[in-house]
């Protein structure tokens, strides 16, 4: 909490300015309202249909697609993310801005209509992109449209976005379930995503240019990523997050930077790596063996390759630093997300819960997650980073073994005291990764080392809920019931943390202040 001003001679002086410069000043009133409101429209979106997919599964089937609906969406994330980076450094944030409300606006559209799990995963790609243009977009606006003193305050409110949707929206997403039906889940953010671009459109048209900075991509791809994630994203990470954009500027910057060949290659990469990995995830819901076995030979060495060129040396092999560093950010997140997509299943169709508790189990858990996330600020100067994700992961695979007893034999509330407990540990594991990445980068290469983090961020996601889903759908061709589907997923995640707690071995003992 920011402590209470005092009335002395500097405020006196400097208050005119600080109204001026300020995140609500009336020259910023209407930026500032139009990215916080699509900022939170996207994360409520995304924790309401974490909260409402069981009921969606039962009314259009298509269990074995169950996964997709949260894998597809993160990598088509991530495709948003780069390329909106890439074209608000060259044409400016609006127009991205605003194809990315069209893209999250027609998967809306097409959710809420949809007739099939099929259409639905195919809506979700287009929303996926669009939310990932939308913050990279918004975030790109800071520099243009904030002062340097004001940008730590946009970013405080930023997270605000992101707080109340993961405590009130689960709860908001079960009662338009039952007062209507879980399309309205969908159709109903409409018409606040038309209020949203008709307030921050205008005002990202006339954004000045970027005056003494020159932000690259990479920058910009960093910021942004952070902020595409489907959860609560606690303050502090949201903080750390902006630090790439929020550098104080040099001297010579260009308005519209020109495209590069490290642009090109990049958006290469990236692509090579989206469908690299959506063939491995496709090959294990395929048809038939042959269909399989043609998918990962496709799917692998595109893949690797690509990832191997987007990471540092070492990321692999765990090699101490910074490669150690964002190669345990994608483990946590596959720990975590692999879990996470599959608890409201667990609580509704395998234990016979309703959708309002699965709903408290995911608003409970944003809450220890931010408990967590400040826990970790307080602690990482004495504990050190290694310490603190050793504890984080340890949390998680509590929480994950025990929504394998949920999902097999305990009652489903149970499951509110087993998942808020690994909320609390990624809180603890999450925001000193963030930290500690800065921490290592060489001098003007945090922009880049932030955006390989957040690219294993991302990337854990997108694995971990769609190993969860071939395992579910794997489940589910053999007859098997759903709570033996979510209970595999569960244990996938649970292996993945105990592999976290050793991987973290290889992180700093100290918060680094400095490249290793």
């Amino acid at each position: 909490m920011a402590a209470r001003p005092t009335v002395d001679a500097r405020v006196e002086a400097g208050g005119a300015t600080d109204q001026a410069s300020g995140v609500w000043a009336p020259q910023r009133r209407r930026l500032t309202a139009g990215l916080v409101l699509t900022i939170t429209l996207v994360a409520f979106e995304s924790l309401a249909i974490a909260t409402v997919m069981p009921r969606v599964e039962e009314d259009l089937g298509g269990l074995s697609l169950y996964g997709w609906v949260f894998s597809g969406f993160f990598l088509a994330s991530l495709a948003g993310i780069v390329i909106t980076g890439q074209l608000s450094d060259r044409r400016g944030p609006a127009l991205p801005f605003a194809a990315g409300l069209v893209l999250f606006s027609i998967g809306l559209a097409a959710g809420g209509s949809a007739p099939s799990m099929a259409v639905l995963v195919a809506a979700r790609l287009a929303q996926g992109f669009g939310a990932g243009a939308i913050p990279a977009a918004a975030y790109a606006s800071v520099a243009r449209g904030y002062p340097s003193e004001t940008r730590a305050r946009v970013f405080a409110v930023f997270s605000t976005a992101w707080v109340i949707p993961g405590i009130v929206g689960p709860s908001l997403a079960t009662l338009v379930v039952h007062a209507a039906s879980w399309r309205y889940v969908f159709l109903g953010l409409l018409p606040l995503v038309a209020l949203a671009a008709a307030i921050a459109i205008p005002a990202l048209r006339v954004l000045p240019p970027v005056v003494g900075a020159e932000l690259d991509g990479a920058d910009v791809d960093g910021a942004a990523v952070a902020h595409a994630e489907p959860a609560v994203a606690p303050l502090a990470e949201q903080e750390v997050a902006g630090a790439a954009v929020a550098r104080d500027p040099v001297a010579g910057a260009r308005d519209v930077a020109a495209p590069s060949a490290s642009d090109g290659r990049q958006l290469v990469l990236v692509a090579g790596l989206i469908f690299g990995v959506g063939a491995l995830l496709a090959a294990g819901t395929a048809p038939n063996p042959v269909a399989g076995v043609a998918l990962v030979a496709a799917g692998l060495p595109l893949a690797a390759c690509s990832f191997l060129r987007l990471v540092p040396a070492g990321t692999v092999r765990l090699r101490s630093g910074l490669p150690a560093t964002i190669a345990v950010r994608g483990v946590l997140t596959w720990a975590f997300f692999g879990c996470d997509a599959y608890v409201s299943l667990a609580v509704t169709d395998g234990r016979g819960g309703s959708t309002f508790l699965a709903g408290v189990v995911l608003s409970v858990t944003a809450v220890t997650w931010t408990a967590g996330s400040w826990s970790a600020d307080r602690w990482i100067p004495s504990r050190g980073p290694r310490t603190l994700d050793r504890i984080g992961f340890a949390f998680i695979g509590a929480g994950a073994a025990g929504m394998v007893a949920v999902a097999l034999a305990l009652p489903a509330w149970v499951a509110i005291l087993a998942w808020s407990t690994a909320g609390f540990g990624m809180g603890l594991a999450y925001s000193p990764l963030s930290v500690t990445t800065l921490g290592l980068a060489q001098p003007g290469q945090e922009g880049v080392a932030s955006s390989q983090l957040h690219l294993c961020d991302v990337l854990g996601v997108s694995i971990g809920t769609g190993i969860g889903g071939i395992l579910l759908a794997f489940a589910n061709g053999r007859g098997w019931s759903v709570e033996v589907g979510v209970a595999l997923a569960f244990g996938v995640a649970l292996a993945m943390a105990l592999l976290g707690t050793l991987a973290a071995r290889r992180l700093p003992t100290r918060l680094p202040t400095g490249p290793a």
